[in-house]
């Protein structure tokens, strides 16, 4: 059941980021690492859920340490969310406690399976 959760969080993930391919979405050099970082990181995961070795848990350690990082700086700090309307009337603190809450809710588990595949 767990590995069915697994591959189904997978699957919305790489659905995510091909769709955001696909429209076009990635057109700045922050947005084509941040694909890059996402595809690398999506790798990792199916790693994990499939029990194949890819790379030395070195490797891991490294892409989990700078991918989470770059989630955060990119999520909170480079990408520009000032000109959503959406959030226009939200006050900035507001505003990044809600992207902080998002990114541990949509990533937490990808970087769950990450830890638990290069620290385990």
């Amino acid at each position: 059941m767990i590995n069915l959760l697994w591959t189904i969080y997978l699957g919305l993930l790489g659905t995510a980021s091909l769709g955001y391919l696909l429209k076009g979405k990635y057109t700045t050099t922050l947005g084509k690492i941040d694909f890059v970082v996402s595809v690398i990181t999506w790798i990792g995961l199916l790693g994990y859920v499939k029990h194949i070795q890819w790379l030395n848990p070195l490797t891991w350690k490294v892409i989990t340490i700078s991918g989470l990082l770059w989630e955060i700086l990119f999520g909170m700090l480079l990408k520009d969310h000032q000109g959503e309307e959406i959030l226009a009337e939200i006050s900035i603190r507001k505003r990044r406690l809600l992207m902080f809450v998002t990114l541990v809710l949509t990533l937490g588990p990808l970087y769950y399976g990450l830890f638990r595949y290069s620290f385990g």
